[in-house]
């Protein structure tokens, strides 16, 4: 087993958040291992994956946390939010009650991770639209409302799951290239990769003392 290091231009940190049992594990599953989680309980605390992507032209990390969905778990998952990038808000198409649930969600991600996160509502088990609760207008509109991307997903079919995360990653790109967003803040959820990818970029007159030598 040999594990290929790929060079990246940055690293962004995001969250998987939604209600209990909308199938947050299994939208990350997807996404790192393409293909869908069988025996899925529900997540104790946090769980976490990562994968690079080609975001524009650009290499870039996701580093992803998938956080627990049930109540007694909030005081856990409520810390790893500091510091996030972008998150994926998570219902399920097939309950009501989840996406009643989305408010207290998003007031978290806002308060607690920053208020220039950048979220995408997804409204999961969209291979289940017989049972569904949840139209697709009714969410779009709260999306609409509460400044969000949207899209229907479906963990089991991997339908849009990857749409999912690179929608959220482009939106943080064009925010640090419009000057929006500012990877040398603290908490900003975004740090450099590797520094041989930056010096080409590098302003003149810059110090060369975050130049990082990588002996991978």
């Amino acid at each position: 087993f040999s594990h290929t290091y790929t060079l990246f231009y940055f690293l962004f940190k995001f969250l998987v958040i939604g209600s209990a049992g909308t199938g947050k594990s299994c939208l990350l599953h997807q996404f790192i291992e393409n293909k869908f989680k069988q025996d899925s309980n529900h997540t104790i605390g946090v769980e976490f994956g990562s994968r690079v992507v080609n975001v524009g032209g650009k290499t870039v990390k996701l580093q992803i946390w998938d956080t627990a969905g049930q109540e007694r778990f909030r005081s856990v998952t409520r810390s790893y939010y500091r510091g996030a990038a972008g998150a994926l808000l998570v219902y399920d198409i097939t309950s009501r009650e989840t996406y009643n649930a989305l408010t207290n969600w998003l007031t978290d991600a806002r308060t607690l991770a920053s208020p220039n996160i950048v979220i995408i509502l997804c409204g999961n088990k969209k291979d289940l639209d017989a049972d569904r609760e949840v139209t697709f207008l009714e969410a779009s509109r709260f999306a609409q409302e509460n400044e969000l991307m949207f899209l229907e997903t479906s963990a089991l079919t991997g339908e849009n799951v990857e749409e999912g995360f690179l929608k959220c990653a482009r939106t943080i790109l064009n925010k640090i290239d419009s000057g929006e967003l500012d990877p040398e803040r603290m908490g900003s959820g975004i740090q450099y990769g590797d520094a041989s990818l930056r010096q080409l970029r590098q302003p003149r007159g810059t110090t060369t003392q975050n130049k990082q030598q990588c002996n991978c």
